[in-house]
């Protein structure tokens, strides 16, 4: 008896994770990826002696990773090392304020305590409430389907809904965060995690500050070989498992029955079909609709929600050592709702944007040449509606710089030796992602979380989503938990 057959739309995270899940299950899998290498965003450049990860630079809830090695009955071990980080990140702001967030909660908190007017009380209560959201949402929200009515005959799920007055929705996250901490810098600091998503904390839920319990209590994490070794390893697994992998070949359309309820029949690519049981796309949910459905009716008002922001990145190699720099560093903005309201309502880049800097080479020797750093330099920026991005580049350059200057009390231009720019121009034309947003549609609303693409089709059947722009969210952890979504569902599905 032949097996059934499942062909995935792309090779980002989620897509290779689905595939291993259908391969697992016995399916024979073929993925097909426009690009010449997987990874979607999670990405690597090398230039000049210098290696950089090109998306995603923080990584939480290995475990997520770890499972789809268990699932095939192997050693994650024996394909990929991580190390937790004893130092989460380092923050600098321009009134000299310079903060390390340690994996030892007691210890952040006490230089919290120390250094402003902020208590040691207070972010222990703070973690306390994001432990509280985390408890009422991860089993309802991230781990199954909002769209199906078995997902709410669980026990589980309906102690939940009696708790949902816990998950703060009905403020915004700044509002929330205020209430927490008497010192401003300090809410500051707990507001960034709405860009965790791509989102405004002046208009997002409070719901977000869940966030934080992913990297707080159960920790901040590095892969010894960077963040593209996750990739590298998932895609050993999967060829492994005999899942084909077809690199520069671009999907044109998916194929589907019109007679009667439409039901997957495959794909076509360069003009040829490949049949399928089960087409799973991890194609941004507005270009499968837009792209690969011909006729299908599509769900408008979804795709025309607000888009997550963008991003900028400067990938530097950097002459010298900076010893006042760690692996994650932020240099916050002044006025940071000078900062959201310019991405989002000019939807330009403000004079004075908070700057991530993300240098794997404190850990990672090889990552740069002897006596240098690799430097990703980040800020967000919103979604690409047609600015004059040379010129924002341009001004955002020099702007970032003249800040690591004054702050940094030295000239880093000169330590600039290689450089390369990525923006959201690029992010949508390398990606898929419709305006180069990095999360599909932004979370500025309290209802945001149910307002996702589901991970399934109800107008096709066997036809399933998967990545950051569809539930539960974008992001390395939701999006794997995406194909955990599909998995569940699949096997009820098809025989």
């Amino acid at each position: 008896m032949s097996k059934p057959k499942a062909i995935v739309i792309g090779a980002g995270i989620a897509g290779i994770a689905s595939a291993i899940r259908l391969a697992v299950k016995g399916y024979e899998v073929d993925i097909f990826e426009a690009n010449s290498k997987p990874g979607g965003k999670l990405g690597e450049i090398k230039m000049n002696g210098f290696r950089f990860d090109t998306g995603p630079s923080l990584f939480t809830m290995p475990q997520y990773v770890d499972e789809l090695f268990k699932l095939a009955g192997k050693n994650p071990e024996d394909y990929f090392e991580y190390i937790k980080l004893k130092e989460v990140c380092r923050y600098f702001y321009e009134d000299g304020l310079k903060l390390k967030a340690t994996a030892d909660l007691d210890n952040f908190a006490k230089d919290i305590e120390a250094k402003t007017s902020s208590t040691a009380a207070e972010v222990k209560h703070y973690l306390k409430k994001s432990e509280t959201i985390y408890e009422v949402t991860h089993r309802v929200f991230l781990e199954r389907s909002l769209h199906k009515l078995k997902s709410y005959l669980h026990w589980d799920t309906l102690k939940s809904i009696f708790r949902f007055g816990q998950i703060d929705a009905f403020r915004t996250q700044a509002k929330a965060n205020h209430s927490f901490f008497k010192d401003e810098r300090i809410t500051q600091l707990f507001n960034r995690y709405a860009t965790y998503n791509g989102s405004d904390p002046y208009q997002a839920p409070a719901t977000l500050n869940v966030i934080p319990h992913f990297e707080y209590h159960f920790g901040a994490f590095l892969p010894k070989n960077g963040m593209y070794s996750i990739i590298t390893a998932l895609v050993k697994l999967a060829e492994e498992l005999g899942i084909r992998f077809h690199y520069g070949q671009k999907v044109e359309e998916i194929l589907y029955t019109n007679n009667g309820k439409p039901k997957i029949q495959g794909v076509k690519v360069n003009d040829k079909n490949y049949q399928a049981d089960v087409v799973v796309s991890n194609l941004d949910i507005w270009f499968t609709y837009k792209n690969l459905l011909k006729n299908l009716p599509e769900p408008k008002k979804l795709l025309n929600q607000e888009r997550s922001s963008s991003a900028l990145i400067f990938y530097w190699g950097m002459d010298g050592n900076y010893s006042d720099l760690g692996l994650h560093n932020i240099f916050f903005s002044k006025d940071y709702q000078s900062e959201f309201n310019a991405i989002w309502k000019d939807k330009t880049i403000c004079a004075d944007p908070t700057v991530y800097i993300n240098i794997t080479s404190k850990h990672i020797r090889n990552d740069a040449p002897a006596n240098s750093e690799n430097w990703f330099v980040m800020i967000n920026v919103p979604a690409n509606n047609g600015q004059n991005w040379d010129q924002l580049i341009k001004e955002a350059r020099a702007n970032i710089i003249k800040k690591l200057n004054r702050i940094l009390n030295r000239n880093i231009e000169k330590d600039i030796v290689s450089e390369q720019i990525l923006d959201p121009r690029s992010i949508e034309s390398k990606t898929g992602s419709y305006q180069g947003s990095l999360y599909g549609n932004s979370s500025n609303n309290q209802f945001s979380a149910f307002l996702r693409h589901p991970n399934f089709s109800s107008k096709v059947k066997n036809l399933y989503f998967c990545g950051g722009s569809v539930h539960p969210g974008g992001g390395i952890p939701l999006a794997l938990l995406s194909a955990k979504i599909i998995d569940d569902d699949i096997s009820s599905v098809v025989h």
